[in-house]
């Protein structure tokens, strides 16, 4: 199981980052919500990068349709499910889901997330080539299928964000 550690934080008025990137982190994605308020780091290291860092476990990741093509926003969709239906949960993401929307045009990388504490507790994250991809035909025909539609209102404290690499000269102190 990979291991991936997430920062979230704040981006101030003048869209500067107040973040401070420890020294060892050398494996890092940067990524800044689409209204700007708040940015996301990735880093993929052994140990905590430092403090607010939270651990991810790593329970899926998939090559996209548009593999190898150069990511101009991360889409993510965070959420928790009840406990009993967790397991309908996963393979719906597992077996449908996840490899439907992996396969649409416009997908580099679709993967799948644990929090090993804090909620909410599974992200789906989809690095894409552009925005777009979400209206695509055949994004929208894997969100209504019907197992979709069953799973999907089983959802709680859900959070869907699309980011974007930030600007030039807005990135974090290292």
């Amino acid at each position: 199981m990979q291991r991936l550690w997430l920062l979230d934080f704040s981006w101030s008025a003048d869209g500067a980052s107040p973040l401070r990137i420890p020294a060892p982190v050398n494996d890092l994605s940067l990524w800044q919500s689409e209204d700007g308020q708040w940015g996301r780091a990735y880093a993929r290291v052994d140990a905590m990068p430092g403090v607010g860092w939270e651990l991810l476990n790593r329970l899926q990741h998939l090559d996209g349709a548009s593999a190898g093509q150069a990511p101009a926003c991360h889409y993510v969709v965070e959420t928790d499910v009840a406990a009993e239906h967790e397991r309908d949960f996963n393979v719906w993401y597992e077996q449908e889901h996840l490899p439907g929307l992996a396969a649409v045009p416009g997908t580099i990388s679709a993967s799948r997330y644990r929090r090993t504490s804090g909620h909410p507790c599974y992200l789906a994250c989809y690095d894409l080539t552009t925005p777009a991809t979400l209206q695509r035909p055949e994004w929208l025909a894997v969100r209504h299928t019907d197992w979709s539609s069953r799973i999907r209102p089983l959802f709680r404290n859900t959070r869907r964000t699309m980011f974007h690499r930030p600007p030039a000269g807005r990135e974090p102190a290292r």
